[in-house]
């Protein structure tokens, strides 16, 4: 069983390169273990965008009246919500099976592992084991959820974010620890459906890698929303013998007690590089991660790695373009194609985090920004004061840009508020495009929507506000 290409895990990384070198000319297999799609697809990005829906859903039925729309006695139905989240990416999973059809991709189910260079030992749900051989090999194996060692995920009490997305029935109470994406948005769901969220981090602030303002915005919506907050602050141990759970967490004011129905872990994810044959070809790992150049190549010629599996943002659409690159190296020096790839620019990566309301940023934050010396000019234009927002009934957060204030170049965008995600791409091709304000200034937004509010804060940034 020979092929030009295999890849090892169909996450964003590795269906995404798959499909890339099949177009490319290579003949290809994909190799995964549970469903087509890996993680981001089945257990993460698709089936908690379902259940965030779910929960903006219930928070319109409980604020109707504000639209003049009368609903009685709007209930959670917190088995059919999961239940659409599970049926939305089982429809996204057999989408990634008809692309490997439409671009006759050979998917091997089963567990894969390195046993020699070109060769891999693929072992399926019965143990049989079929090796295949490669001429070159795309590691993608992606990443789990991180265990703390005062925090082991015993699956029932102490959770991840794989049960969160399936618990048999909703708890009263729930304790997240980390507040990064992962634990903001099951915070924003569960807290929006009635369960009681504490959030528990070890930083000195929420999505602690996000803008300060933005940091402080999310944290005062939630506080808001009824959602208790401690920063600062680490779960130093668990008791999970009674009903609940308790956890003894320390804070700046000293050791408090929390109790609730269970935990969510959130701190993180760590990579799946253990027993896929690393060591039996002596690829380098660092910290954890498989290390590699700029086009992904291991030390091991012919296997090269992408996504959560190498250091980097572990993001979905970083995998991806990651997993297109690496193909399009490869065919590059085989003149399959005809220009050499550029590598990607890890400084111009959005980050998009989708509670209610959403964050997304790109660039350098304010602080960084001052820190790396340049001179800023920043702008900042509230969305209580954009139409569309007001109108959608949803002007909470801000939109905040950074420039830099000698040459006018865009060095970052921070926005917290309604459907942010989908705008954050008009700052990451201006940065690419090396913009000035001057082309955004020059650039006609419409009207009324959330996008015009990036125009604003530009205003707001060079003293030519309009509309504040």
């Amino acid at each position: 069983m020979a092929y030009d290409l295999i890849v090892i895990g169909s996450g964003p990384g590795g269906y995404v390169a798959a499909i890339r070198a099949a177009q490319l000319g290579f003949k290809t297999a994909i190799v995964e273990r549970e469903s087509l799609g890996g993680i981001c697809l089945n257990w993460g990005c698709i089936p908690t965008k379902a259940l965030l829906k779910s929960a903006q859903v219930m928070e319109y039925a409980l604020h109707a009246a504000d639209y003049g729309i009368k609903v009685e006695q709007a209930k959670p139905d917190f088995p059919a919500m999961i239940k659409r989240s599970r049926a939305v990416a089982d429809k996204m999973s057999k989408g990634v099976q008809f692309l490997m059809r439409k671009n006759k991709i050979d998917v091997i189910q089963g567990t894969a592992k390195l046993v020699a260079k070109g060769k891999i030992s693929v072992t399926d749900t019965s143990g049989k084991s079929t090796t295949y051989e490669a001429r070159h090999i795309i590691i993608a194996t992606g990443g789990r959820s991180k265990e703390l060692p005062n925090l082991k995920i015993d699956h029932k009490k102490i959770i991840g974010y794989r049960e969160a997305m399936v618990l048999p029935e909703q708890p009263a109470s729930m304790i997240i620890v980390g507040s990064g994406a992962i634990g903001v948005e099951f915070g924003y769901f569960y807290n929006s459906i009635g369960t009681k969220v504490t959030i528990v981090e070890f930083l000195p602030r929420i999505v602690p890698n996000e803008d300060e303002d933005i940091s402080r915005e999310l944290e005062k919506i939630f506080r808001k929303k009824g959602m208790q907050i401690y920063t600062s602050s680490e779960v130093t141990g668990v008791d999970t013998s009674g009903k609940g759970v308790k956890a003894t967490v320390k804070t700046p004011q000293g050791n408090i007690t929390l109790e609730a129905d269970v935990v969510l872990s959130a701190v993180g994810i760590v990579a799946n590089v253990e027993n896929i044959g690393l060591e039996t070809l002596g690829i380098k790992t660092e910290k954890g991660k498989i290390a590699v150049d700029t086009y992904y190549q291991t030390n091991v010629p012919g296997i090269y790695a992408i996504g959560d599996c190498i250091p980097g943002p572990a993001l979905a659409h970083v995998a991806s373009k990651e997993g297109i690159v690496c193909v399009e190296h490869i065919a590059y020096q085989e003149k399959k194609y005809a220009r050499k790839p550029e590598p990607i620019d890890y400084h111009n990566i959005p980050g998009c985090t989708y509670c209610s309301p959403e964050i997304a940023s790109v660039g350098y934050t304010e602080k960084a920004a001052r820190e790396a010396g340049y001179e800023v000019k920043v702008g900042k234009f509230p969305l209580s004061a954009s139409g569309k927002a007001t109108a959608a009934g949803a002007n909470e957060g801000f939109i905040k840009v950074v420039f830099d204030a000698k040459y006018g170049e865009w060095l970052g965008t921070h926005m917290i508020g309604y459907n942010v995600t989908e705008i954050i791409a008009e700052t990451v091709v201006a940065r690419k495009l090396e913009t000035t304000y001057h082309e955004v200034l020059d650039s006609i937004h419409p009207h009324p929507t959330i996008s015009e509010s990036v125009k604003d804060a530009i205003e707001v940034a060079y003293g030519e506000a309009i509309h504040l």
